[in-house]
This record gives structure tokens, C-alpha cells and sequence, in this order.
């Protein structure tokens, strides 16, 4: 069964978090402070941990930064700050998903489950052998999920890695922000194209020397993204 972790300080939140995820059969604890929850986040084996940003004790973005300096368990956030300053912050942060209050219940079990299934098959242990990209002083090593440039590896998160990985697999072929976000989070778009565009941004961070000048993932204006070969 798997274990979810929700860090929320609404406890009428948390627990209709908690009913309808008991329902779809998930193992839920619930913790109300930011410093009880990271504590928690980083000691225990959870699958998948539900984030609020506005807690008691320490704030969501820094729990988010603390948590995947260690870990890559996927992590939505989901908060009443709708600004896209604050999912943009978020997703930069290594936030698989943002959602926002108020919410669907039946929506966000359906998100947590195609974050699990996805990160499931990703994690898998059967693979046979290491399926590795190289062009250009870039290596990415699929199956191990590690990614070096010119010998100096780069961390990722966990949806960085997958965007990256996608886009060098299918090279020169263009596609678009709904395309993409529907390939790496399984969900259509619903108004989340931020997602995508943050994400590039963060992976050219880590793979150009200048990221107004992109030597990998190139963008068409006004249709998408494709990487270069």
C-alpha cells in the first residue's frame, strides 16, 4: 500500500485530504507544522507527500528545497497562493505538481495517482541494461536517471530529468507546451503551461553556458520546443 504524507495546518483540509486518499486504498499520515513535516518528509519512506506552503514553523518553499536536496519522492503542492510567482517559485523548487485551493478532491487523487504510476515506472528495477545519450559534452544516463556535463554531473528533479529525457529521445521533433505537459505529467494541460516553461528554464540553468542562447533544447516560437542534435 502506498504511504502518503500531507503536510497541511487546515485540519478540515487535511482530513478530506485523507478520506478521499483512504478511499483509493493509500496509507495517510498527516502532519500540521512545517517543522513536524519535513522532519517527518526526510526520516520516513513515503511515496508521495502533499504540500501546503503558508504552515506554522517553517514554510513550504523551504520544506520543498530541504526535501529534494535529499530526496526526488514526488511532491505536489497544494496551497491557496495562486499567483504564478508562487507556482513558479514552487515548480523551481522541485515541486512535481502545484495545485490550488480550493480544490477537487476527486482531481487531486487522480494527480497523486499519476504521479505514483509514473514515478513507478520510471524507478523500476527490471531494467536489463543502461541506455545512455551523449551529444555535445551532454550524457544522460536514462536508466540510472543521472545526467553529466562535460564530465560534471548536475542534479535534476525528478520531472526535469523526465523532460530532458523525453525531449533528447525524440530529437527534432517540435512539441508543444500542452504536448509536453500531457507526455510528462499524464494529465491534460488545464491551464498549467507554466509548468512546462519553468522546468526548461531550470534544465537550461544546468546543461547551457548561456541560457539566452541554448545549445539543446531550442525554442519555436509560437509552437514549442524540440532538442537539437
Amino acid at each position: 500500500m502506498d504511504k502518503i504524507l500531507i503536510i497541511e495546518d487546515e485540519i478540515v483540509i487535511a482530513e478530506l485530504e485523507k478520506d478521499y486518499l483512504e478511499l483509493s486504498n493509500f496509507e495517510v499520515a498527516i502532519e500540521n507544522d512545517g517543522i513536524n513535516g519535513v522532519a517527518r518528509a526526510l526520516d520516513e519512506d513515503f511515496d508521495l507527500i502533499l504540500l501546503d506552503l503558508m504552515l506554522p514553523g517553517m514554510d513550504g518553499f523551504d520544506i520543498c528545497k530541504l526535501i529534494r536536496e535529499k530526496k526526488d519522492t514526488p511532491l505536489i503542492i497544494v496551497s491557496a497562493k495562486k499567483d504564478d510567482i508562487d507556482k513558479i517559485r514552487g515548480l523551481g523548487l522541485g515541486a512535481d505538481d502545484y495545485m490550488t485551493k480550493p480544490f477537487s478532491p476527486n482531481e487531486l487523487v487522480a494527480r497523486v495517482k499519476a504521479h505514483l504510476a509514473r514515478y513507478k515506472r520510471l524507478t523500476a528495477s527490471d531494467m536489463d541494461k543502461n541506455e545512455i545519450i551523449t551529444i555535445r559534452g551532454l550524457k544522460i544516463d536514462i536508466s540510472a536517471r543521472r545526467v553529466w556535463l562535460n564530465d560534471e554531473e548536475k542534479n535534476f528533479t525528478t520531472k526535469e530529468f523526465d523532460l530532458l529525457t523525453f525531449l533528447a529521445t525524440h530529437p527534432n521533433h517540435v512539441y508543444s507546451k500542452e504536448e509536453l505537459f500531457k507526455e510528462i505529467w499524464e494529465m491534460n494541460s488545464v491551464g498549467e503551461i507554466a509548468t512546462v516553461t519553468v522546468h526548461i528554464k531550470k534544465i537550461r540553468e544546468k546543461i547551457d553556458r548561456a541560457t539566452s542562447k541554448p545549445q539543446y533544447i531550442e525554442t519555436i516560437w509560437g509552437v514549442g520546443y524540440r532538442f537539437k542534435i
